[in-house]
């Protein structure tokens, strides 16, 4: 079945919710400890669509097989063209490339509305996603060691970074 990419629709929700709740309660990739209710993660997308930041997901046979989406990096005026990116894919359809799709859409997207870093915080653990990201030219620039603490656990925070050519 082909993989196609949209932006994000509200109706999208519910299924981005699944995807975001399965990593909070059995992975690292999130450090959030309880999972998010349907309205508090329509208000995270919602934030990020108005504030002209992508959201877009993955559909497969008309569902949504995974998802991605990049804003702040933080907050202060002079980091307004350094963005955080995140990508998602459902537990049941990984190493089909759909990561692949979403990050280079957003590498798209970003170098469409002129930014000029992209930055990756990946938990320490997951060392696929530090090699997939080195497959696009992200390049560790830092890791912030014991800087989470999840499943009895400290975690420690590998910064990625690509800057947009």
């Amino acid at each position: 079945m082909k993989i196609k990419l949209r932006s994000y629709k509200t109706e999208d929700t519910q299924a981005i919710l699944d995807i975001i709740n399965y990593n909070i309660l059995n992975s690292t990739a999130l450090y959030d400890y309880n999972i998010r209710s349907y309205e508090q993660q329509k208000a995270i997308l919602e934030e990020k669509t108005n504030k002209h930041f992508p959201v877009i997901v993955a559909i497969e046979d008309h569902k949504v097989v995974g998802f991605g989406m990049y804003s702040e990096f933080r907050f202060r005026e002079a980091y307004k063209y350094t963005v955080e990116h995140s990508v998602y894919v459902d537990k049941d359809h990984q190493g089909k490339g759909i990561g692949k799709l979403l990050l280079h859409e957003l590498i798209q997207l970003a170098k469409g509305q002129k930014l000029h870093t992209m930055i990756a915080v990946i938990d320490a653990e997951n060392q696929s996603s530090v090699e997939f990201h080195e497959k696009f030219g992200f390049k560790t620039v830092g890791i912030i060691k014991e800087s989470g603490y999840k499943f009895d656990r400290w975690l420690h925070s590998v910064f990625m970074q690509l800057i947009l050519e």
